[in-house]
């Protein structure tokens, strides 16, 4: 990178308009100057009415002041400001640093004025420790580059601007500080789900009258602990050998998260709902709601209490293949009813429950299960084939087996496997397999149905699909906090501490979606993690100018927006903050990096 000036003559009088501009390499070997930075003009005039001044801080007196700046080649006027001169063939760019996810997180804050709700509940403690600050930090981190405390408080907060963007005179944080604000935060729980309610109500008129419920698991890498929430338990994460903790999300149609609970790791799913049910009716009080859930979540009990109870509760429940084989005969006695394109139904009452099955035909859900079915089988089939033709002892076989079965899945149970026995070498002719057809066909005539359960026999059918099949929505919500957000795996011992953690990861969550939201209005196409990464490449540097009087002139200056940064910004209806002001100190003076040091 190198200083280029250009020059305009205004009024009959020269003007140098400063930039830091660097060179790339274009098609056929062109050297592009792009430009980094935009300093602005220098007075090159030696009149005072044609001068500029700047406001800068001094870091001696602790005080604002108005300076003019001047190269050092130039004559400075009488002037009423003080005059500073400059060499500008000394100057240095330093201490480059993350600004713009940075500034986008503080941005998705402000928009849910989340400060509005921490401010009173996170006030300086008596040694002047911000604990609000430090929380926008953690959820910040979480949001852009999620990682331990440890690796915020060693290396992230040094490389990011949000010193610069909280006003923080500090390089570093400390990571006591960290886990202390981690403990201040869980009380204040429900009363900011209450809050963000009544927000995403404002900004996008959410409607709550439908939630999506649903469980994850998240695990940890350390000894199983003798008390606490960790627990072995049945892990979505693959991880059975590592302890977890299970938890409950209830979220909108749209995504928005209304509330979660942590519950340990060996709990069973269908022991969660009754309480959660207490639990949001205790929070946001009876309302008309319909809860849809997937299979294993709710009991006969449940649902029974869901029914017939003093004020009814819809819901709207997958049920597991088998139920369909049962009712398979009366099925077969109603017709199909197209009640959309690709999409045909069977609505089947239930005597003096209440109740209604609905049978749902999708073509298109039907293509897709046929042709991951046939994928899966397929490879199966390759794979089985192949340890026929291996020289393999019988323990060998069984464990390529294993590992056969578990990439198979449900698969496996359309293929008859037959292995030799503990006194037989393994040969083509004792280890053999076949497809079990009357599964095959069975699976075939399966596919692409759902068999739905639900309280609400006069709502329309294909409006009980469309609620069921966006289940997929809480789905997202855990593939994005546990890739994205990074949630696990989680390193804290005290279960305090981790259920804090977890609460971090929700509230970055809440930045995440409210992003998610914008852009599908304005931005349909973009993903948030596209626009966080698109927005990281806006660094912030020190630009160090070195005066003729033995001082250090620092312009912190966030780098020029691209086009395409512009392009996207202009979408979202965000305009980037003015430059920070300038700073001038001594130059073996040791600045700390929120005020723009060296």
């Amino acid at each position: 990178m190198f200083l280029r000036y250009t020059q305009r003559i205004k009024y009959g009088k020269a003007h140098r308009y400063w930039s830091i501009v660097e060179n790339r390499r274009g098609a056929g070997k062109k050297v592009i100057q792009r430009q980094v930075l935009y300093l602005g003009e220098i007075n090159d005039s030696q009149q005072a009415a044609w001068c500029r001044s700047i406001e800068v801080f001094e870091s001696g007196s602790g005080r604002w002041r108005q300076v003019a700046l001047f190269p050092e080649d130039r004559e400075a006027p009488e002037l009423a400001d003080e005059v500073v001169h400059i060499r500008l063939d000394q100057l240095q760019v330093k201490r480059p640093r993350q600004w713009g996810a940075c500034w986008l997180s503080c941005e998705l804050w402000q928009q849910l004025r989340l400060d509005d709700f921490w401010r009173p509940r996170l006030v300086p403690s008596r040694e002047g420790t911000d604990w609000l600050q430090i929380l926008k930090t953690l959820v910040s981190y979480r949001l852009i580059d999620p990682g331990s405390e440890w690796r915020l408080h060693r290396q992230w907060y040094h490389h990011s601007a949000m010193a610069d963007l909280l006003g923080q005179m500090s390089d570093a944080i400390e990571l006591q500080s960290l886990y202390r604000c981690l403990d201040k935060l869980l009380k204040h729980k429900s009363a900011l789900f209450s809050f963000l309610t009544e927000r995403w109500r404002d900004l996008f008129h959410t409607e709550y009258e439908v939630l999506l419920y649903d469980l994850t698991s998240t695990y940890f890498e350390c000894d199983p602990p003798e008390h606490g929430k960790r627990r072995f338990g049945y892990s979505r994460d693959k991880r059975p050998d590592c302890v977890q903790v299970v938890i409950a999300l209830v979220i909108t149609l749209d995504g928005f998260p209304l509330a979660y609970e942590v519950m340990p790791g060996n709990t069973s799913d269908k022991t969660t709902l009754k309480a959660f049910l207490k639990k949001i009716e205790d929070q946001y009080g009876k309302a008309n709601r319909v809860w849809v859930m997937d299979r294993g979540i709710p009991t006969e009990e449940v649902l029974r209490e869901m029914r017939e109870g003093s004020s009814p509760v819809s819901y709207l429940v997958g049920t597991p293949r088998g139920r369909l084989t049962k009712l398979e005969k009366d099925f077969l006695k109603l017709p199909w009813v197209k009640v959309k394109d690709l999409l045909e139904v069977k609505l089947l009452p239930q005597k003096g429950g209440g109740e209604v099955y609905v049978l749902t035909r999708s073509v298109g859900r039907r293509q897709k299960e046929r042709g991951m079915r046939r994928r899966r089988l397929k490879r199966l089939w390759a794979r089985l084939h192949e340890l026929q033709r291996q020289k393999l002892t019988r323990d060998e076989l069984l464990l390529k087996l294993g590992a056969a079965k578990a990439d198979a899945g449900i698969v496996y149970r359309l293929v008859d496997v037959h292995v030799p026995k503990t006194t037989e070498t393994v040969s083509t002719g004792t280890f053999t397999f076949s497809l079990r057809k009357e599964k095959l066909r069975a699976a075939i005539r399966n596919e692409g149905h759902y068999l739905l359960r639900s309280n609400l026999s006069d709502e329309d059918p294909a409006i009980l699909w469309q609620r069921y099949i966006q289940l997929t929505e809480i789905e997202a919500v855990f593939r994005n906090l546990k890739s994205d957000l990074a949630i696990r795996p989680v390193y804290h011992q005290k279960d305090s501490r981790i259920e804090a953690h977890i609460f971090v990861s929700f509230l970055a969550y809440c930045l995440y979606v409210t992003l998610q939201q914008r852009l599908r209005v304005l931005a349909p196409g973009l993903t948030s993690r596209a626009v966080i990464e698109k927005m990281s490449a806006i660094q912030m540097v020190d630009v160090c100018l070195p005066t003729t009087d033995g001082r250090l002139l620092i312009l912190p200056r966030y780098t020029q927006p691209e086009k395409d940064h512009q392009l996207l910004l202009q979408r979202l209806h965000l305009v980037l903050p003015p430059q920070p002001p300038p700073r001038i100190c001594s130059q073996d003076e040791n600045l700390p990096a929120g005020a723009s040091a060296m």
